[in-house]
């Protein structure tokens, strides 16, 4: 039963998503995240970070799976949420991305200035 990994990482400064909010208000949020998302964003003391780091997310899922943001994998395909103790992982939505959810670990990371993420999917096909 062969496989490999493929690996996908992401960092951007959170006063550039916080410029495109300023601009674009829930339409930018709506664009790039799935209504949990925004929900569970909204809770948090600095909307803007958390906003970042699932930016951060999809995109580095994006660069694991080879393909960017496209047709293929746009911004509502998968979901980053946080569990009970507070874990990110990836809820996957568009079953054509071809992820499955137990293939995604992640890690998010965010602060005052800048959110990154880092992923590790399993792909099954050799």
């Amino acid at each position: 039963m062969g496989g490999h990994y493929d690996i996908g990482m992401d960092i951007i400064n959170v006063e550039r998503i916080r410029t495109s909010y300023r601009r674009y208000g829930d339409r930018f949020l709506e664009k790039i995240l799935t209504a949990d998302e925004i929900t569970l964003c909204r809770k948090k003391a600095d909307m803007m970070q958390s906003v970042a780091a699932r930016f951060a997310a999809k995109e580095a899922i994006s660069k694991a799976l080879g393909c960017g943001i496209s047709k293929n994998f746009n911004w509502q395909s998968v979901e980053v949420l946080n569990g009970p103790q507070g874990k990110p992982f990836v809820r996957v939505i568009d079953k054509k991305c071809l992820i499955t959810e137990g293939s995604i670990k992640i890690s998010l990371s965010h602060d005052k200035q800048y959110a990154s993420a880092v992923v590790l999917i399993f792909n099954k096909k050799a």
